[in-house]
């Protein structure tokens, strides 16, 4: 009982901890004269991705690997489906042209990208299916490349500000919610792994379910309320590139540290999941040609949405 407790406190630890270290980090960025617009790009869309970065820092560091493996992959098929599925119910997601034909291609590219390094075996005829480190230095690489487009065109993204804390506080207390929010996370995350590895092991489930459902939802939820928001304030913009810009960040610098931390052994079941978010970033970028042009319609969502559901009834079949 008490790992199911320490799980769910995790998760609200977890939470808790990345908006205070967006908040200490923004204040002490508006103190050193850093424009809103690339606080929003950097140490909120930081922010929304911590919960997944420091669960797969405490899996990986354990050897918990199925786990690390299944909150990443769980986590951009959550943000695709079910977060831009429910945030396009709330008011349609209509985008700029350089969404559609820059970021959305870029994190699908992302899923491919992930798809070919995790199988070499059948490539090349290696012995094993592996994220290796030089892996994940290709994969930090292609970070900071997104990173420097991003700045590049933060100007033209309205609404990036509103999500910016608004409140400047002194150097002392801000460094003090970022050391606060930082310890939130650690232990955030060390309990959310040493839960779901109990009740993986307690209910029969396999620790790459785990982190496909329960871990992954979970730490998905900074993006849920931030996409949500922003589609009920009509910053649309803001909603898509929010999903996007985390799907990006999760390949490219989460599963890239986490590789680099500890080899990742990829097992042959998770390219049925790899391909199911290619698939959802390619159905992303046709649902940009159906309906009204650039956007995705309530409808969509709705087709999002059942998409997730039928997802999460298979992998639960699959066991």
């Amino acid at each position: 009982m008490l790992s199911y407790i320490l799980f769910i406190i995790g998760f609200a630890l977890l939470i808790k901890g990345a908006g205070l270290l967006v908040d200490g980090a923004s204040s002490i960025a508006k103190r050193l004269k850093v424009s809103d617009l690339v606080i929003g790009l950097t140490v909120v869309a930081f922010g929304t991705s911590s919960p997944e970065l420091f669960v797969n820092i405490v899996a990986s560091h354990r050897g918990n690997t199925d786990i690390a493996i299944g909150n990443i992959l769980g986590s951009n098929i959550s943000n695709l489906f079910l977060i831009l599925g429910i945030s396009s119910m709330i008011h349609p997601l209509t985008v700029t042209k350089g969404t559609v034909w820059r970021e959305i291609p870029f994190s699908l590219l992302a899923a491919i990208i992930l798809g070919i390094l995790v199988n070499e075996r059948l490539i090349d005829g290696t012995k094993l299916n592996a994220l290796m480190r030089t892996d994940g230095l290709v994969f930090i690489s292609f970070f900071i490349i997104f990173i420097y487009y991003s700045l590049g065109i933060a100007k033209r993204v309205e609404g990036l500000e509103d999500h910016v804390p608004r409140r400047a506080h002194g150097f002392g207390r801000s460094l003090a919610l970022v050391i606060v929010g930082l310890i939130g996370l650690i232990v955030g995350g060390q309990w959310i792994v040493n839960g779901a590895v109990h009740i993986a092991l307690s209910l029969g489930m396999s620790e790459s379910l785990a982190g496909l459902t329960i871990v992954a939802i979970g730490t998905s939820l900074p993006e849920l309320a931030t996409s949500a928001v922003a589609s009920y304030k009509r910053n649309v913009e803001i909603a898509v590139g929010n999903v996007v810009g985390s799907n990006i960040f999760n390949i490219f610098f989460v599963l890239g540290i986490s590789s680099i931390i500890k080899p990742l052994p990829f097992k042959a079941g998770y390219n049925m999941d790899i391909g199911v978010v290619i698939f959802s970033s390619l159905l992303l970028f046709l649902s940009m040609f159906t309906g009204k042009k650039r956007s995705i319609d309530r409808w969509e969502g709705i087709v999002f949405v059942a998409f997730y559901t039928g997802y999460m009834i298979f992998i639960i079949i699959r066991g």
